[in-house]
């Protein structure tokens, strides 16, 4: 039987289905009775990978039924998607040709299955997203603090933050309860908050948006948070080597500690400082410092040991 492959472009409500190799489409509510009707298009079909889009939570439920299913799923990164689709001459855009665009990329690509995600780690996913949220809130009314005179106004934004920080406490409390009810979870972060610099809530976003770690090469966990440096050469040309791509929530987590890192951490400090010495600039010396510390938790998860000065 033919291998199929399968594109589903994600909406609020309805999903666009592609299925290759007999270009089959169709339009389904993104609900449990669409999700069951996809479930029976693939019945008696041998599917190789399904490609859906990320789009930020709308494609939860529907990636939770094909895991569910049994059927190998990957969430991609939509501009990998889009890239591939001028490299190929598609682009014109609709849902349609979207999902139709996500089926080649999975035949041509076959991209990494994305892993189950268990109970626990969906809580904590969500919890680090309301804390950063509420972060930005926070944040925002401060800003607004700086532009008003009115007495009235400024004691809006105080009651505003102050009902922030209670809901920011919460966040937090709930992330160290849900952490608690798992060993796993709980020796994980253990480990990653032995590292001077990473708090328990770094070592919950970095688990969280990255269950992989541990079980990942030097180049590969590099590689999957967008910290591997691209070659952009060509001929005699030698263009700028830079990063980018990849999983962004989990670069956001580890800035703050590579930061922290390069004025305390004994292993990251002195290397830092052997980047600016050397004509590095600040930003590319930093970013160099995250691919180091997320190489370091890697290895740490990976052989069940805590932080010490030798790890280097």
């Amino acid at each position: 039987m033919a291998m199929s492959f399968v594109g589903i472009d994600v909406a609020k409500n309805h999903l666009d289905v592609h299925l290759l190799p007999d270009d089959q489409w169709i339009r389904v509510p993104n609900d449990p009775e669409g999700h069951a009707q996809i479930l029976q298009r693939l019945e008696g079909r041998t599917v190789k990978r399904i490609a859906v889009e990320s789009t930020g939570g709308y494609e939860t439920a529907v990636v939770g039924e094909l895991h569910a299913a049994d059927l190998p799923v990957a969430v991609v990164n939509p501009r990998h998607v889009r890239d591939f689709a001028r490299a190929v001459g598609r682009l014109a855009k609709t849902d349609r040709i979207d999902a139709a665009v996500l089926a080649a990329f999975a035949q041509a690509l076959q991209p990494r299955r994305t892993p189950v995600p268990d109970p626990i780690t969906q809580k904590i996913k969500a919890l680090v997203l309301r804390r950063r949220q509420l972060l930005q809130i926070h944040q925002a009314e401060a800003n607004h603090t700086e532009h008003v005179g009115d007495p009235r106004i400024i004691r809006s934004i105080a009651r505003v933050r102050k009902t922030v920080e209670k809901e920011l406490a919460w966040v937090e409390g709930e992330l160290r309860r849900v952490l608690e009810t798992s060993p796993i979870w709980r020796r994980k972060a253990e480990l990653l908050v032995s590292v001077p610099g990473v708090g328990e809530t770094t070592a919950a976003a970095v688990l969280a948006g990255m269950p992989e770690l541990g079980t990942l090469t030097r180049r590969q966990a590099a590689a999957l948070v967008g910290l591997a440096p691209i070659n952009r050469d060509s001929g005699t040309f030698r263009g700028k080597r830079m990063t980018g791509g990849g999983r962004g929530e989990v670069r956001r987590a580890l800035y703050m500690p590579a930061l922290v890192a390069t004025r305390h951490n004994p292993m990251i400090r002195p290397f830092y400082q052997r980047l600016l010495a050397n004509g590095k600039t600040k930003k590319a010396a930093l970013v160099a410092c995250m691919r180091k510390l997320l190489l370091l938790l890697n290895a740490m998860l990976r052989d069940d040991r805590p932080w010490s000065p030798k790890c280097a």
